[in-house]
């Protein structure tokens, strides 16, 4: 037997006390509720209408509840297609500039089980030849001092000063700047910077891209810290850009000395360096979980408005490129615009809308008029007028949200490439709407219009304008000084490490993502309203804790047990008390962290606590703290909890 869908539970009683109690409320000199009372008898009347209406409802089926949300001018939202960056890796270092085109296709390895998940570059790749052309060394209260001299004598030089400090510099000038490459720096160094941990030195590496330093992603390091001969490959972000430093223009990388992370040692010399070199082995490009269909034919035109052309491949996925359509115009193809909505178009308007959930491109219909008239809403294509589609993506959906490293097979040769990765999980894969998630937003739909104007208008449109956001909250105004604006702070969707670690990059929504929120809640704010779209601000929380373990329990396994249960509680997406993301604005206080690692199965007694601070950025903390305040619009953010487990007696 099929199920019973309840679009509402309530029943022929529910409905009664519903109402006595509105009576009681809005009627309070009605006291008697008796059955014999002729008012009661009307109220149980109406209540049995209602439930006999309720039961013919909820046999409503699927299709025809799309129908209905049909006529309310809703359809039911596409499939987004997860994307990951693909690092195409070099064989070998190359005189000449290596490319992927667009559109080559990578995909995970298939198994007995698992089918291969493929995916698609989504713009060209170039590796280009780089070498090293200058090195500096900068002091945190010293300028620049070039080293090119010294590098050309074979002459060793400090790397840092003689004792180094924090913000210590080693600058590095690629001839050329080197966007999303895979970069090779090469060093000769002495064993000289005593002190510090060969596995994790107190160094970052970044790049300038024309405003700020930003971070580079290391791969590895075979210095230890700058500490003996080897090379350090480092991942340059793709706005990386050439700059001038000391009167020199180069494309800058820089090593900085940072404090040590708690219970590591830090430099108590300089390292010495006598020789250095670099070189491209590889370049990073986002690839997209669909597939690209070209040229598609849709058929011809039966030169009648409110046409309807199924594509080939269903569904669409939720943004990429616009879908472009063309009508064959004499010896040409005419171009025609996408649109959302065909209310604001004419009979001369060369528009049609693309219902991507289903996979069908719509053409303008027709209206009768109170005059018996009809009005087009866009043209319609002469009889036997050749139609196609350019391009578009289908595919999508949760299957492409792979594991880090898994993306590992190239569909195609391509020279001079021996092979790709997947340095991070694929992210934004989400499933198309069903017919009960769309139920549920169906009556919220119908309360907005599709016009902005309470802060839950604002969060409800801007899950419409981009499916694969995981978290929104609108900001309204609440001073004289920013009357007219609205904050819209979006948080998008990302998956953990194995150890349920959130890297901070990630939880940065995309500059396409933003883009699409900024542009659809422009079209549908009230005039006047200034609307900023961004991410919140993430607070971070270094948890330093000390265990006693039970006995029998591995000391390893507790560590790591306690790490990932401490970065699953401050998690902006998942954590919290209730499982649904670290609320706005709470603060975090170092009671909630007992209760968190004393609920750990092997954990006999939480010896001490320490919360602190932390700017994800700039890896900086401030001192220890019994509690964090956050302001009412953060979000609390784990970084690098550190955990210890003490042996008992």
């Amino acid at each position: 037997m099929l199920p019973t869908p309840n679009l509402d539970d309530r029943r022929f009683q529910d409905l009664v006390d519903d109402a006595k109690r509105m009576v009681q409320r809005h009627n309070p000199e009605w006291t008697d509720h008796n059955v014999s009372d002729p008012g009661v008898t009307l109220i149980e009347t109406v209540a049995f209408m209602t439930d006999e209406l309720f039961y013919r409802l909820n046999r409503v089926p699927d299709r025809l509840y799309l129908t209905f949300l049909d006529l309310l001018g809703m359809s039911l939202l596409p499939p987004t297609a997860a994307t990951a960056d693909a690092t195409f890796w070099l064989s070998a270092e190359q005189p000449e500039t290596v490319g992927v085109p667009e559109g080559f296709e990578v995909s995970t390895l298939r198994t007995e089980d698992d089918p291969a998940t493929r995916f698609a570059t989504v713009r060209p790749l170039e590796v280009p030849p780089r070498r090293l052309a200058h090195v500096l060394t900068h002091g945190a209260d010293d300028e620049p001092l070039s080293r090119d001299d010294d590098l050309l004598g074979g002459d060793g030089f400090d790397v840092f000063s003689g004792t180094p400090v924090e913000d210590d510099v080693l600058l590095l000038g690629l001839d050329e700047p080197a966007p999303s490459c895979a970069v090779v720096l090469r060093f000769e160094c002495d064993v000289q910077g005593v002190g510090v941990d060969p596995r994790n030195p107190p160094l970052v590496w970044e790049a300038w891209d024309g405003r700020r330093w930003v971070g580079c992603d290391l791969d590895s390091d075979g210095t230890g810290g700058l500490n003996r001969a080897g090379d350090v490959v480092v991942h340059v972000p793709e706005t990386h850009t050439a700059s001038v430093i000391g009167r020199i223009r180069a494309g800058w990388l820089r090593c900085r000395v940072i404090p040590a992370d708690e219970g590591y040692p830090f430099y108590s010399a300089s390292p010495t360096m006598s020789a250095a070199s670099a070189f491209t082995i590889g370049g990073t490009v986002a690839v997209v979980h669909a597939e690209t269909i070209e040229e598609e034919v849709l058929g011809l035109s039966e030169g009648t408005p409110a046409q309807v052309f199924p594509l080939e491949h269903r569904p669409v996925v939720a943004g990429g490129p616009p879908i472009e359509l063309d009508v064959a115009d004499g010896g040409g193809w005419q171009r025609w615009t996408e649109v959302d909505s065909f209310a604001g178009a004419g009979p001369d308007d060369h528009v049609f809308w693309v219902d991507r959930a289903q996979g069908a491109v719509h053409l303008g219909p027709a209206v009768r008029q109170v005059d018996g008239s009809l009005r087009g809403y866009g043209a319609v294509p002469p009889k036997g007028a050749p139609l196609r589609v350019r391009s578009y993506r289908t595919g999508g959906g949760p299957a492409g949200n792979v594991g880090a490293r898994t993306i590992s097979v190239m569909r195609a040769t391509v020279p001079f490439v021996d092979r790709v990765e997947n340095r991070r999980p694929a992210l934004g894969g989400v499933a198309a709407e069903s017919v009960a998630e769309a139920r549920l937003r169906g009556p919220l739909a119908l309360r907005t219009r599709d016009r902005a104007i309470t802060a839950e208008d604002y969060e409800q449109l801007a899950r419409a304008a981009a499916p694969g956001i995981a978290r929104v909250r609108c900001v309204p105004a609440v001073g004289d000084d920013d009357a007219g604006g609205v904050r819209v702070l979006v948080v998008p969707s990302a998956v953990p490490d194995d150890e349920g670690q959130l890297r901070f990059e990630d939880m940065v929504p995309s500059t396409d993502d933003l883009a699409a929120v900024a542009a659809y809640l422009d079209d549908r704010r009230p005039v006047g309203v200034r609307v900023l779209v961004e991410p919140p601000f993430y607070q971070g929380v270094t948890v330093v804790a000390r265990l006693s373990p039970r006995p029998r329990t591995t000391a390893h396994v507790l560590e790591r047990d306690a790490v990932r249960a401490l970065n699953a509680y401050f998690d902006p997406l998942t954590g919290g008390l209730d499982g649904e993301g670290w609320p706005f604005g709470r603060p975090v206080q170092a009671g909630e962290v007992y209760a968190v690692l004393q609920r750990l199965p092997g954990t006999e007694l939480v010896e001490d606590v320490k919360l602190f601070a932390a700017d994800p950025i700039t890896s900086r903390r401030g001192e220890p703290v019994q509690r964090i305040e956050l302001d009412q619009h953060a979000l609390a953010f784990s970084y690098r909890h550190q955990v210890r487990v003490t042996a008992g007696d």
